[in-house]
């Protein structure tokens, strides 16, 4: 089976708000996939599905887009970002739970194929970019860039991750700290 779903573009507007627009060009589908997309627009504190809790990290008029595709056993998940801050590398990770308003916090943990029966999960044995979606995106000159995961897995049907969250910190890998990216300033409420 394979699908392909366009997740969400979103561009800040005015210091506290985001766009969700639907992707639309970019990477060409795989043979057969069907797309599906989300589109919105909120602002911070209003009704999600998007959320922008720093907008020092997440400048007015900064778009994400985030696109998933399942074939053959495996899931790859694009992010694509423009009008972020310039030269700086942001983490970003599949989280279990939708955004709300209150707190990027309220996404809850990374998500993780095999769950880690510790948490927070620090384990490089779990936390770590084959287990978990981690799309770190480093910007170029004018704020944009791109990432890619594959994973060698697809989301069973009964839970599948619910957001992508963009980190302050590019993610760290060793023990004790895997998985950690600091501070959650932009939160997207996804449909894996």
């Amino acid at each position: 089976m394979i699908h392909t779903r366009s997740l969400a573009s979103i561009a800040l507007l005015g210091a506290t708000a985001l766009v969700l627009t639907a992707c639309g060009g970019g990477q060409p589908e795989p043979q057969g996939a069907a797309a599906t997309e989300v589109s919105a627009t909120v602002a911070q504190g209003g009704d999600g599905p998007a959320y922008t809790y720093d907008p020092k990290l997440v400048p007015a008029g900064a778009t994400v887009a985030v696109t998933e595709a399942e074939q053959d056993g495996s899931t790859v998940t694009t992010l694509r970002v423009t009008g972020l801050l310039p030269n700086r590398t942001y983490g970003a990770h599949a989280h279990t739970k939708p955004c709300t308003a209150a707190s990027g916090a309220d996404a809850g943990p990374h998500y993780q194929f095999s769950e880690d029966p510790v948490t927070p999960s620090v384990d490089p044995s779990y936390a770590n970019p084959m287990n978990e979606i981690w799309l770190d995106v480093t910007t170029d000159a004018n704020g944009a860039g791109e990432s890619t995961s594959t994973v060698p897995w697809v989301f069973p049907d009964d839970r599948r991750a619910e957001a992508v969250v963009l980190h302050e910190k590019p993610t760290a890998t060793h023990a004790g700290h895997a998985g950690t990216a600091g501070g959650r300033p932009g939160c997207i409420t996804v449909d894996f």
